[in-house]
């Protein structure tokens, strides 16, 4: 197989002009193979040659001008076309090309519930290819008109309106000029609801046997849809730019959600089976608003070439967390941001694997699908977040208005961006992107505070070439309570600084970056430390403490803070924390690194006591049932840190945990994952959980707690179906390898781990992509912190037949790994 270069891109997008494609799909000859027919009309610039994409399982015809061409020609992906004229071209194809399993092409399903099948097409970044044959690059846009057979009960969805002919075939209205990438067709027996906004219809969609759950969420999800696209429309000056807006719940799907123009494609979690917290609803908001931007940064106007995908990714991320607050009922996910999404970025940005916001050198489309990752989305957000802080969001939203006004049903680069920006504002925004996009790492604040003739000074300590405009928040205590901090008040300041800042007498906290509007790490004076120790949960905004935390999260990391300090701060603090979001975002960091990686494996159990004894403490402290979410919180992540069985067995067996709540499908699971890997369960139980939910989320559910028993031939068999056969589909391949790999089963599978490095780069190679990153990334035994698997990692990345994905998973998973050793070695030294 063949990868698209950028010097490729450039001289075919010098050559051609793409005006049309007519694409008919045949869904109903078999279950491993449709019939793709596509007539693409282009034009050559000059006389010469150039090549077409496509991975065919069977391609049995081709004409160009009505003249055949030899199917065989077709090597690694790429069907030759030779001495074209100047002039108007017409190609037509027929073949046949595969299904896929793992959320590559066209993506197919059969829910076990109702044996329905559902088919979807997930094209990003070059799998348009798997469906039908493309000048597959993005700055060669086109329009599509697209038909589709498919079975008679079935609806299809596509990128606009379709309609079912009285020939029974589906075809959707003719689209504007949209990148290859961008295409989109959903197909079968969908549950839909559909309304209409503003003259614009608007549907959303599932599977059937997911109906009753879509059904009680679809106000709610109509509701934020609504208010984003209005919001909008009072952002934007550039009308919404597509003929419907449609939303589809899809099945394995790989990512969050994709922004196809008037199709968006969500993974159908998103459609609750069981009980969420308001946080996760939230989110759910937050994606749909994501997505939506990309209808204009994305899909209006287009990236020319892959290296400026951050500008899709930033620039969503940005206005789906913004627009959310603005838009919507839930006010604060930047709180949310600031725990997840910025940690994921600050973690990407410190390993070796780094790379600028906006990076020069993605030379390929292989390269360019590694960059979906914190930094695109997260520190891209962050510095967009900077930027219109900087400019100011009037500016901000001229500059972007002048774009979309400049590019609209285009293609745009960063100069280009920046050249909208500096058509409306005299600030020099080139350097700015030239130190915030251009550069990796994150910067570094520590506040120093210097006493003299009895009032302070503030001068920021910057490790690090970025300009920041932050807020310093001063913080006193309570006199009335000293464990409240009371914000004294909130300076403006720019670093570097012009001359030390006066701030009065010392306050007991001060904190940089506070209200979250920049992208760096942040440290503390020692006083303030002490404060932060004693009082945390005593700041009065749930974004200054999310900082907080961030903070010591950060200094565990670098080797700052030892993990245990970090514990006990949380086993104070934490029981008293309001926000879903901070909860469960440090409870997520001190079990699954802290206790699970960076404490000695003698340390762990107290580590896990520790935890239990904190979420009991949470549900103590929400027995009046006023707080569901967050004693659903703590009732989740007391499950995940049992270290016995008994208490959460006695749960199971009584469906219900005293005092609420009853056990929906996730809490069973969960609790039976937790039993399997304490070895206090049976593959009878599992076969028992899965006769009581056979939907797609138990199939998952039963296949995570096989692989997690503490039984020599069920891990035998776990392993086998992950690497010796292709049969998994890419959600239970990740399910499998969830279960796997157990830090209670460090010695039944010590002989897995050199395993895992022979064996994962055959199946990378043989599986594709999204198969690789989830080896990567899942399948990674990350429970193994000792230099002997360091080695073994270290040995295998100097391989040279890694897969691109493989091999960017395998140097991040080691990095973290590395990252853990130096915290077990500075913690046995303390």
């Amino acid at each position: 197989m063949s990868v698209l270069t950028r010097d490729e891109a450039q001289l075919r997008a010098q050559l051609l002009d793409v005006h049309r494609y007519t694409v008919e799909l045949d869904l109903t000859t078999g279950d491993e193979t449709f019939d793709s027919r596509t007539v693409i009309r282009f034009t050559t610039r000059s006389d010469g040659d150039t090549f077409l994409e496509v991975k065919p399982a069977e391609l049995r015809s081709v004409t160009l001008d009505g003249q055949p061409l030899d199917p065989d020609s077709l090597h690694a992906d790429r069907l030759p076309l030779k001495n074209l004229t100047a002039g108007e071209h017409e190609l037509r194809a027929e073949a046949a090309m595969r299904y896929s399993r793992t959320g590559e092409g066209m993506h197919r399903f059969t829910d076990p519930v109702d044996g329905e099948t559902y088919l979807y097409t997930q094209l990003a970044m070059d799998d348009v290819q798997r469906v039908f044959p493309a000048f597959d690059q993005p700055d060669l846009k086109a329009v599509f008109e697209v038909s589709v057979k498919a079975p008679e009960e079935w609806t299809v969805l596509a990128n606009g309106v379709t309609e079912r002919g009285s020939d029974g075939i589906w075809r959707a209205a003719p689209t504007p000029p949209i990148s290859t990438y961008l295409v989109a067709v959903a197909a079968g027996p969908w549950h839909s609801v559909r309304t209409e906004h503003r003259g614009l219809p608007f549907g959303i969609h599932c599977r059937r046997s997911l109906a009753p759950y879509l059904d009680v969420d679809t106000e709610e999800i109509f509701e934020v849809t609504r208010a984003c696209y209005d919001r909008y429309h009072e952002k934007f000056e550039e009308p919404y730019p597509f003929d419907s807006y449609d939303q589809a719940f899809v099945p394995e799907f790989n990512a969050g959600a994709m922004e196809n123009p008037g199709l968006v494609t969500f993974r159908d979690e998103f459609v609750y089976r069981s009980a969420v917290t308001d946080t996760e609803r939230q989110l759910r908001a937050m994606v749909i608003s994501h997505e939506m931007a990309h209808m204009w940064f994305g899909d209006l106007v287009t990236l020319k070439w892959w290296d400026d995908i951050w500008l899709n990714e930033s620039f969503a991320e940005y206005m789906g967390y913004q627009t959310t607050a603005e838009a919507t009922r839930f006010s604060d996910p930047w709180t949310e941001f600031g725990v997840t999404r910025k940690a994921w970025g600050y973690e990407a940005d410190q390993r070796p694997t780094t790379h600028p916001v906006a990076p020069e050198g993605v030379d390929d489309a292989a390269s360019a699908l590694l960059n979906f990752d914190g930094i695109s989305y997260a520190k891209g957000a962050s510095a967009l977040r900077q930027l219109a802080a900087w400019l100011g969001e009037k500016d901000f939203l001229a500059g972007i208005n002048t774009h979309f006004a400049r590019h609209r049903f285009g293609n745009a680069t960063l100069a280009d961006f920046l050249d909208s920006l500096a058509s409306v504002t005299e600030r020099d925004v080139r350097a700015w992107a030239d130190s915030w996009l251009r550069t990796t790492g994150v910067d570094t604040l520590t506040p120093v505070i210097e006493a003299a003739d009895g009032a302070c000074t503030l001068t920021v300590d910057h490790q690090g070439g970025r300009p920041h405009r932050i807020v310093a928040g001063l913080y006193d205590h309570d006199v009335a309570d000293e464990g409240r901090l009371i914000l004294r008040e909130r300076l403006e300041l720019d670093v570097p600084q012009d001359a030390p800042r006066p701030i009065g007498k010392r306050p007991a906290l001060l904190l940089l970056n506070d209200g979250d509007l920049t992208y760096a790490k942040v440290r503390f004076d020692a006083e303030s430390f002490d404060s932060v120790r004693g009082s945390l949960s005593g700041l009065p905004d749930p974004l200054t403490r999310a900082i907080v935390w961030n903070s010591l999260r950060d200094a565990v990391r670098d080797g700052e803070l030892a993990p245990a300090a970090y514990l006990e701060i949380a086993r104070v603090h934490l029981p008293r924390e309001t926000d879903l979001a901070i909860v469960q975002g440090v409870l997520v960091f001190a079990s699954g690194q802290i206790a699970d990686q960076y404490l000695p494996a003698e340390e762990r159990p107290a580590a896990l006591a520790t935890l239990t004894a904190l979420c009991r403490d949470l549900l103590r402290r929400t027995e009046d049932g006023d707080h569901p979410g967050l004693r659903l919180i703590a009732v989740r992540h007391l499950v995940n840190v049992a270290a016995h069985p008994d208490t959460i067995a006695a749960w199971l067996a009584d469906g219900t945990v005293p005092g609420g709540p009853e056990l929906d499908p996730d809490l069973r699971w969960r609790i039976l994952a937790r039993l399997a890997v304490l070895g206090a369960t049976d593959e009878a139980a599992i076969a028992a959980e899965l006769a009581r939910d056979p939907s797609a989320t138990g199939q998952e559910g039963a296949a995570r707690c096989r692989a997690a028993l503490p039984d020599p031939e069920a891990k035998r068999a776990a392993w086998a179906a992950m690497f010796d056969s292709d049969d998994l589909s890419n959600y239970l391949f990740t399910a499998t390898a969830h279960g796997f790999w157990q830090p209670e089963q460090a010695d039944l599978v010590r002989e897995y781990v050199p395993r895992f490095y022979a064996e994962s780069v055959p199946l990378a190679a043989r599986r594709g992509p999204a198969i690789a990153a989830s080896v990567g990334r899942w399948c990674f035994p990350a429970h193994a912190v000792d230099a002997e698997h360091v080695r073994l990692g270290e040995e295998c990345l100097g391989r040279d037949d890694l897969t691109p994905s493989l091999r960017r998973a395998l140097a991040d998973r080691l990095d973290d790994l590395g990252r853990a050793l130096r915290a077990r070695e500075g913690e046995a030294r303390q």
